[in-house]
């Protein structure tokens, strides 16, 4: 009785372990499976940032897509094979079209001329046979001449009277010496006129010159000024410009759209602050449609509260990038309207479709916003034809576009669950699903684009003279 109450304990403890052996095995083969999955994912992930970095390196920084897919790859993984062109026998018309006409184009006839003839002497006038020659035509032809920069010093003379004869007692209402007051100057006891401040600060801000290259130009001529002098011009002159920044603030603001954006700067010699902590250029542009203003203002960080600060007693649209901080900054603001940019959109999808090993998943989101945009452009040819007003525009805007917007929410929608959403498609399709409703107000306003391509423009320039500048310094002195 013993025997068989022991054989069945052990018989139940083998299938309990049996039991548990099993279901270890599945959770183990479960958690494996789930490994397997995140590792492809990573190295999806990875391979595709690399390929996005190699392209990005040995191909043209255009955002367009190569239009024959079979041209062979730089570089290709070892066992591939590219792809031989497709024969098509489908015969296209070619529309007829002018071509620019070859050879040098003509000096602008704005540009001043000064003619040298070059004429027979005298003695090479007259023919053998006794008479005069007759001037019949003329061969002419043409050279650009640029005269150096004329660069004088102006020196102003104020005569003083004085009378000798009673040394100014008879006249006590006025000086005893007379002279006329010095003309005013933004930089006063200085060599600085207003002709070289403003030389000066092109040469900086439109020409991307730095300082001490403009040191060594002004050197190479004789001429002595530092660096450092430029600089503190400049900041005297930033001073006393105070108001007209002032006013062109209030002047974006007046508009019923402003365009933000930002980008890094380096700036070195801030109080308690290292020179390689990233500072921040932000950029303003807005107001009247015929008083557009771009306005540049310089922070120490990204945070959206340098936004809020500027956009406030503003009403209106505000639109910018995904980037959180214009969120954060508007989130207490009802009397601003968020609006987003499709072109920061188009990016992803264009990142993804240039690396992408399928064909057409990334290129069909790409032309669905290829579709919005030649909707744009055909609407706004007719509003500039004068064939539509605004209200037309935005409702034929709506009417079409919307049509392109459904049809796009809804293949985001059917993308999203089956795409990794650490790949670049499936970062390109949250990111335009978590901007959607931002995305989507451009319709609401004739005022609106689909993009801040405008703004980006009006930042460029900056980001040219940040290549030549590579860092700033700040000083207190």
């Amino acid at each position: 009785m013993q025997l068989e109450t022991l054989d069945a304990t052990v018989r139940d403890y083998i299938r309990e372990l049996e039991t548990s052996y099993e279901q270890r095995i599945k959770e183990l083969q479960i958690k494996f499976d789930a490994d397997i999955k995140e590792l492809q994912f990573k190295y999806i992930e990875i391979k595709e940032r690399y390929d996005l970095l190699v392209y990005k390196k040995f191909v043209r920084s255009a955002e367009q897509l190569l239009a024959d897919k079979t041209q062979p790859l730089l570089f290709t993984e070892e066992g591939e094979k590219t792809q031989a062109p497709k024969e098509k026998d489908e015969l296209t018309e070619v529309k007829s079209h002018k071509r620019n006409k070859k050879g040098r184009k003509p000096i602008a006839a704005t540009i001043q001329r000064r003619d040298t003839v070059i004429d027979l002497p005298d003695s090479e006038k007259t023919c053998a046979c006794g008479a005069e020659l007759t001037k019949i035509g003329e061969e002419t032809s043409e050279k650009l001449q640029i005269t150096p920069p004329e660069i004088y010093v102006e020196r102003t003379v104020r005569p003083k009277y004085a009378c000798r004869n009673c040394e100014g007692t008879e006249d006590e209402g006025k000086p005893t010496v007379r002279i006329m007051p010095p003309v005013p100057s933004i930089i006063p006891k200085s060599i600085v006129s207003a002709s070289l401040l403003s030389c000066i600060m092109i040469q900086k801000y439109e020409d991307h010159l730095p300082f001490y290259r403009q040191e060594k130009q002004f050197k190479s001529i004789g001429i002595v000024i530092s660096r450092q002098d430029m600089c503190n011009w400049q900041q005297k002159a930033y001073e006393k410009l105070s108001p007209l920044f002032k006013l062109l603030k209030e002047t974006i603001k007046k508009g019923p759209v402003i365009q933000m954006d930002e980008t890094t700067l380096q700036v070195m010699g801030e109080t308690g602050r290292s020179d390689t902590q990233k500072s921040y250029m932000w950029l303003a542009l807005g107001g009247p449609s015929d008083k557009k203003v771009a306005l540049y203002e310089y922070h120490e960080t990204r945070g959206g509260y340098n936004a809020k600060t500027f956009l406030e007693g503003y009403s209106g649209y505000l639109q910018t990038d995904g980037y959180d901080g214009y969120d954060s900054a508007v989130k207490d603001m009802p009397e601003i309207i968020h609006v987003g940019c499709f072109t920061h959109a188009r990016r992803y999808f264009f990142d993804a479709a240039v690396i992408a090993e399928q064909e057409g998943t990334a290129k069909e989101g790409l032309e669905y916003i290829r579709m919005l945009y030649r909707i744009e452009r055909e609407l706004r040819k007719e509003q500039e034809d004068k064939k539509i007003d605004e209200e037309t525009f935005v409702i034929k805007r709506k009417e079409k576009a919307g049509t392109v917007l459904n049809d796009f929410k809804n293949w985001l929608n059917n993308k999203v669950g089956g795409v990794p959403p650490n790949c670049l498609l499936g970062k390109a399709i949250r990111y335009s699903l978590n901007q959607w409703d931002k995305l989507i107000r451009y319709l609401e306003s004739p005022y609106l684009t689909p993009d801040n391509n405008a703004c980006e423009n009006a930042i460029r320039p900056f980001v040219l003279g940040r290549k030549n500048w590579l860092f700033n310094v700040s000083s207190t002195e």
